[in-house]
């Protein structure tokens, strides 16, 4: 099937500003790509780095005017709350620790907020973002992009639908191998404020891609965990935070799962795989062959489900952008839940009510869930391994 998700009438573009993503910056340049991949929102301000000659330079190269370049977020939520053509949402891509003050410094002006994952690093600071979101009536979008994946939806419909039976058991696992050398001491800025606790938090393997983890598996089954046992490990030497982790996972209703994320799983680039066990088949997604999802049905054999040549659900569906047999992967994915989120704000500016379709994109609540993992995870660790209710 060749059909594509494009819109054929012409839409006005909103307008987003950026917190990070300065030179230097990964995730700031996939954020602004992805957005640009549908042309609904143009970037029209930002305060991309701490340094007032990288937020410059980087502004000005992306065209923005030098009066919307900001020294400071917070001088960025006041002015540009007070502009007439202010900015219709603001993205946060700075290292976890900004994430929550920054947030709360737009919604507190009623600018709504897209923030990289995790939320933040506390759990009461995102309950605070949760209820300042749900106050001033904002939405709130959390970047866990692997939703994004049209095979991700379907496979969350047929599991919603039935097709697998009740879920009775769940494997999730993300394996990469990058941080096996010391590479916070080789000049690496990624490995260097991820692996540094004032800057990730209290969590590096766990906060990076156990949360990746557990929100896939939230969003495909809608399972609600109930305790967890984990073990973080500090493989490397003089490692402060975890870069292996192992947890076991029981879900309210009965399900039981095992998660294991990993920095230094030698011969693994970035291969979250999540499989979900069902009293009559199980369905596997695996973010390296994002265009697939297998599902086995009990007694049957295998089928694996190509993204583009068989029929998904319509809502999936839509989110298909090229022909079968030309790979879709991590900047689709993302540019799927910028274009719902845009799409929905744009429709709640007409003061339009919104469908369950409309919001099908990580909110807010994701995030606390998210971070309320990280926490439980952590204490479970730090306690022997030992069960922690959530």
């Amino acid at each position: 099937m060749i059909e594509s998700s494009a819109d054929a009438k012409p839409v006005v573009k909103l307008r987003y500003g950026m917190i990070g993503g300065g030179q230097g910056s990964f995730i700031g340049d996939v954020h602004r790509k992805s957005i640009a991949l549908d042309g609904l929102a143009e970037i029209a301000a930002g305060c991309f780095s701490r340094s007032p000659e990288n937020t410059l330079t980087t502004g000005l190269a992306l065209g923005i005017k030098p009066e919307r370049l900001y020294k400071t977020y917070d001088e960025m939520a006041e002015e540009e709350s007070k502009r007439p053509d202010k900015i219709d949402f603001v993205v946060i891509v700075t290292p976890n620790y900004a994430h929550a003050a920054a947030a709360k410094a737009f919604l507190s002006r009623g600018i709504p907020v897209v923030c990289d994952k995790p939320l933040c690093v506390e759990e009461m600071d995102a309950k605070e973002l949760v209820d300042l979101a749900k106050k001033n009536k904002l939405l709130f979008m959390v970047t866990y992009t692997y939703s994004g994946n049209s095979t991700v939806k379907h496979a969350r419909e047929l599991i919603r639908k039935g097709e697998i039976g009740k879920v009775i058991f769940v494997n999730g696992e993300y394996p990469q191998e990058w941080l096996l050398s010391d590479a916070e001491k080789q000049g690496n800025k990624q490995a260097e404020w991820r692996t540094d606790p004032k800057f990730a938090g209290k969590s590096n393997s766990v906060g990076d891609l156990g949360t990746h983890i557990e929100n896939t598996v939230s969003y495909l089954t809608g399972l609600r965990i109930k305790s967890v046992c984990a073990r973080l490990d500090k493989t490397m030497p003089g490692r402060v935070l975890d870069d292996n982790a192992t947890i076991m996972v029981e879900y309210e209703g009965g399900a039981k799962g095992i998660y294991w994320s990993s920095q230094v799983a030698s011969g693994y680039d970035n291969a979250l795989r999540v499989r979900i066990f069902g009293t009559k088949g199980s369905i596997e997604f695996q973010e390296e062959e994002s265009n697939y999802v297998k599902v086995s049905y009990f007694g049957k054999p295998a089928t694996v489900l190509s993204r583009g040549r068989d029929p998904f659900v319509p809502h999936a569906q839509s989110f298909n952008r090229i022909p079968s047999g030309h790979p879709e992967g991590y900047f689709e994915a993302m540019g799927n839940i910028y274009k719902t989120y845009i799409k929905a704000l744009a429709k709640q500016k007409e003061g339009k009510p919104l469908t369950e379709e409309d919001l099908d994109f990580p909110n807010v609540e994701a995030g606390l869930d998210g971070v309320r993992f990280i926490g439980k995870c952590v204490e479970s660790s730090d306690k022997g391994a030992v069960w922690v209710n959530f």
